[in-house]
């Protein structure tokens, strides 16, 4: 009874440290469609509508198969602020 107890402690210990990290994880977009433009930090992607996409690549970026001109991709991004400028109120 008393290692089951523990165990409980434990798992509850380790829940309450790890919830609190996937919480605050940034929210994951995606976007479909054919590379029309590509080098090594940047990707140009159409959507099926011609709307155009153009995402930063980083040294991190993950690619799974041949990254080519004219292949249809998948990428999931993340948004991140670069600047933010607060305004006087008026």
């Amino acid at each position: 009874m008393r290692s089951l107890k523990l165990m409980l402690l434990m798992l509850s210990v380790v829940t309450a440290l790890l919830l609190p990290s996937a919480a605050f994880a940034a929210k994951k977009y995606q976007v479909t469609g054919k590379v029309i433009a590509l080098d090594e930090k940047m990707i140009t992607v159409q959507k099926a509508d011609d709307e155009k996409w153009e995402i930063e690549r980083g040294a991190a970026t993950k690619v799974e198969g041949v990254l080519k001109i004219g292949a249809k991709v998948t990428i999931e991004y993340t948004m991140v602020a670069s600047d933010i400028e607060v305004k006087k109120a008026k």
